[in-house]
């Protein structure tokens, strides 16, 4: 096999398939980067059996054939070479050198033929989103995923297409996000549990732009998200996932207008009075047109008032403020509304046609 391709293309092109590359497998075939110039065009590929990532460069075929480079070596070679064309030469013992200017490298590949290329999607129907919904709508919710849990819905989100909507939920046992965006076009219904790993490493790729659109096809067992020249599979998660419209009350006894800087900004100063490890809740006092935001530890004590316009009653609340700032960090717009039941039950950060939804538990504080 050998190719030619721009320093710039094959780097581009490597750094995005490489966040399919596991760390450690059992297979050590796929802790490789597959170069298949097989069937007329350059493909790297590379596939840890959750996610798998395909993407076409740019160049030129001399002599057609597939070979398979350990990805750590590859990646950081190709990263360090020089600007100008890179030649990849592969002999029949699959050592690969390659040359770029006036540096020229040789190591050691493998056969392709063991490497475990992406499953094969049906194409029947696909769901399109710009570039810029699809990560906007993933950093607005993945934050309430879980990392570890017993329960792998709680790992992944829910993707929710019904007629022009989508809807994305994410929860994690001490919160709820949820997403809802307009599409362009109306579809049948379709939920799939996308696992969190997939979603973070496909907003990495994605350019962003609002121009640019994603192609999403939906099968039994994966997703497969198309786009440019590049596309990932990632495997499904099996199960039902959570009614969490059983658990967004619309009623409530308190609602509050406040800044979302001026609360961010409250809560942001509270954190630096906690030490690493230590969980310590802010707490609110919600009184007239003012809430009172306290927070006392070790290291110090925090009281400072931040004026609302409030809605009926009276409240003294805690919270994690971690919690309250991963979703005020999303939310985009200057004013928010947030809900309260009573001290006891969570509260909402919602707008009023409900296309974002953040439910957060309190905790329990002593107000004596």
């Amino acid at each position: 096999m050998k190719i030619v391709c721009p320093q710039e293309e094959l780097s581009k092109g490597v750094n995005i398939v490489s966040k399919a590359v596991p760390s450690k497998s059992p297979m050590s075939i796929l802790e490789c980067i597959l170069i298949d110039a097989s069937s007329g065009s350059i493909r790297l590929i590379a596939n840890d059996m959750e996610i798998g990532i395909e993407t076409v460069i740019n160049g030129r075929i001399e002599n057609p054939g597939i070979v398979a480079l350990d990805a750590g070596v590859f990646t950081d070679l190709v990263r360090k070479l020089p600007s100008g064309d890179v030649t990849i030469d592969i002999d029949s013992n699959f050592k690969a050198s390659i040359k770029c200017g006036k540096v020229k490298l040789d190591i050691l590949g493998r056969s392709g033929e063991e490497f475990s290329y992406l499953p094969r999607i049906e194409r029947n129907d696909k769901v399109i989103i710009s570039q810029f919904s699809l990560r906007e709508i993933i950093r607005q919710t993945i934050f309430s995923t879980a990392d570890n849990d017993n329960n792998k819905v709680m790992c992944g989100e829910l993707f929710h297409v019904r007629g022009n909507k989508l809807r994305v939920v994410a929860l994690d046992g001490h919160r709820i996000a949820v997403r809802e965006i307009e599409l362009k076009e109306s579809y049948d219904e379709k939920k799939v549990i996308v696992p969190k790993k997939a979603l973070n490493e496909i907003s990495k790729i994605i350019n962003g732009s609002i121009d640019d659109i994603v192609d999403i096809y939906l099968s039994k067992n994966h997703i497969l998200f198309e786009f440019e020249n590049t596309k990932m599979v990632s495997r499904l998660f099996e199960g039902d996932f959570f009614e969490v419209d059983q658990m967004i009350s619309a009623n409530y006894e308190t609602r509050i207008k406040i800044s979302n800087k001026e609360l961010h900004s409250s809560i942001d100063r509270s954190t630096l009075l906690i030490k690493e490890g230590e969980k310590k809740p802010i707490i609110m006092d919600i009184k007239d047109n003012v809430i009172n935001m306290k927070m006392s530890s070790i290291i110090g004590n925090m009281d400072e008032d931040i004026e609302i316009v409030k809605e009926g009653k009276d409240l003294v609340i805690g919270f994690n403020p971690k919690f309250i700032m991963d979703a005020l960090r999303v939310v985009d717009d200057e004013e928010i509304y947030v809900y309260f039941v009573n001290s006891k039950s969570p509260c909402f950060i919602k707008n009023e046609n409900n296309s974002y939804v953040y439910m957060i538990l309190p905790v329990n504080v002593n107000v004596g």
